[in-house]
């Protein structure tokens, strides 16, 4: 069976990344979330006080840039890759809102896409991967074999992003600031000038707002089987 690229693209907070992940550990492909490399430039911003409340010091960023090492490696308990920044595992520090509320502005960067982009397409080289992003099957990978666009309803993505803050202890941000947030970068992500959130001509829409994780895996491997026999 020949390895192709798997892009999986779309809204924040639909479920994406653990159904990108889950793909590939079901067909031994290797998963990158393109996401968390932007989240872990944020989270540099951050810790190196380039953020002057919502204001970004690009031209320090722009300096430091090429110091910025973003990795991934597996975590042995979960199966799935850990994000590290500079050889540090920032995997669980890159999902919170703080750095969620600043990962738009950083994003939107033409210099920090680019370097990010780069990366990317490196990791890609021999196939057998899974990525997930906003731009990958538009500008990582417009060649990619399989391209899926993913949405679902804005507050049914609210509800999934603040059970999952729950989840992991935050019980002070409330329902009504994920979903104003998640708005937020919507509307940044598809209007951004540089690489903007648009679903790619060739890419096949999936709307998973009423599907279960098992009908989402399902509907996944037939289209990957689909491609991958013929």
């Amino acid at each position: 069976m020949r390895k192709i690229v798997i892009a999986v693209d779309g809204f924040s907070s639909n479920g994406k990344s653990t159904m990108a992940k889950s793909l590939a550990k079901e067909i031994g492909y290797i998963y990158i979330d393109s996401g968390a490399m932007y989240r872990a430039v944020t989270l540099y911003c951050i810790e190196h006080n380039l953020f002057n409340g919502d204001s970004l010091d690009e031209a320090q960023l722009h300096n430091e840039i090429e110091n910025i090492k973003v990795e991934f490696h597996l975590n042995k308990e979960t199966g799935t890759p850990d994000t590290y920044l500079n050889g540090e595992n920032v995997e669980a520090r890159i999902r919170s809102m703080e750095v969620s509320s600043k990962v738009s502005v950083v994003s939107a960067i033409p210099f920090v896409r680019h370097a990010m982009v780069a990366l990317q397409q490196e990791m890609g080289k021999a196939k057998g991967i899974v990525m997930d992003g906003r731009d990958i099957g538009t500008v990582v990978f417009p060649d990619a074999e399989l391209k899926v666009f993913v949405t679902a309803d804005a507050e049914i993505r609210a509800q999934r992003r603040f059970d999952e803050l729950r989840s992991k202890g935050d019980m002070k941000t409330t329902f009504e600031e994920v979903l104003e947030n998640l708005k937020t970068r919507d509307h940044l992500d598809q209007t951004r000038a540089e690489s903007p959130l648009v679903k790619a001509d060739d890419a096949i829409l999936l709307d998973n707002s009423y599907m279960t994780i098992d009908e989402q895996m399902q509907w996944l491997l037939e289209k990957f089987k689909q491609i991958t026999t013929n």
